[in-house]
């Protein structure tokens, strides 16, 4: 196991501190500038798994509220909303400097069986043969300002290989339809409610970047502001996050500064495990301006 994985698992570690008050670290992980949106997410859900026993998480909405600050911890006050026979439902507010930075409600779920039936996975190449982020980003260092080159270049936890990368120094506009394979080989011994966790953080990598494709923006060119505004999660089928998992994602709208998302995640043999919708701030900046 990598320094890098092994950190991502501490971090989801969150440290009880009273009955439904839990604290986690903000260092660390996919960003070293603002804490990335998933960390909050997955250390949300992990704080609410651990006021819940028996049963697990079927889905999660949540609100970005504030920027996290990485500098210091994030509080994470549990509301045990209610304990029924077949649902649990948690409400679990983030907080940094004394004001909330996300509020999350999920529900948990007693395992049932039913009527089974989803959409078919789509047909695309498989991982092998793609290049990684951390190689196409190699290949791209040299355009990146020397100050910004090292964190442009940091190993990260999750492996990912793009489908149809959008190339970040000259982007192209493209089908708002993308995909990708991402896992986390390091997740083999995790717990199922871990591997949910680990999901739930992936699963806010590139899915902000569907409303950017079909304009031929890209955060890299600085002409264009991005931000989480929510996330929305619903898991279908158990995770098993070291192996690959596709993600299918689009953006059926862009407007008034902001672009609405949407992904579906399949397991290699096509089962579809989770389902993620999110609306994101897409505003322009006006790069003339002194």
């Amino acid at each position: 196991m990598t320094d890098i994985v092994a950190e991502l698992l501490d971090l989801l570690e969150v440290e009880r501190l009273e009955v439904d008050l839990f604290r986690g670290t903000g260092a660390g992980g996919e960003t070293s500038t603002r804490i990335f949106g998933g960390h909050v997410i997955a250390q949300a859900l992990a704080a609410a798994y651990r006021t819940v026993d028996d049963r697990l998480c079927h889905s999660l909405h949540a609100y970005f509220v504030r920027p996290g600050d990485p500098a210091i911890p994030v509080i994470y006050n549990v509301d045990q909303s209610r304990d029924g026979r077949s649902f649990t439902t948690r409400r679990v507010v983030a907080i940094q400097h004394g004001r909330q930075i996300l509020n999350l409600s999920a529900s948990f779920h007693v395992a049932e069986d039913s009527w089974p039936h989803q959409h078919q996975m789509p047909d695309i190449p498989g991982p092998e043969g793609l290049k990684s982020r951390h190689q196409l980003r190699e290949e791209s260092a040299h355009l990146m300002p020397p100050e910004r080159r090292d964190d442009y270049l940091r190993e990260r936890p999750i492996e990912i290989r793009e489908v149809e990368p959008q190339n970040h120094f000259d982007p192209k506009k493209l089908n708002d339809t993308n995909y990708l394979w991402f896992r986390m080989e390091g997740a083999k011994s995790a717990s199922p409610q871990l591997h949910q966790c680990l999901l739930a953080y992936a699963s806010d990598m590139n899915l902000l970047g569907s409303s950017l494709r079909p304009h031929g923006l890209t955060w890299f060119k600085r002409n264009v502001m991005t931000a989480s505004l929510d996330h929305s999660m619903w898991f279908h089928s158990p995770v098993e996050f070291d192996q690959w998992h596709l993600y299918s994602m689009d953006c059926p709208f862009t407007g008034g500064a902001r672009g609405f998302n949407r992904g579906s995640i399949y397991s290699r043999d096509g089962r579809l495990v989770a389902s993620v919708a999110q609306e994101g701030l897409v505003r322009p900046i006006d790069t003339n301006q002194d």
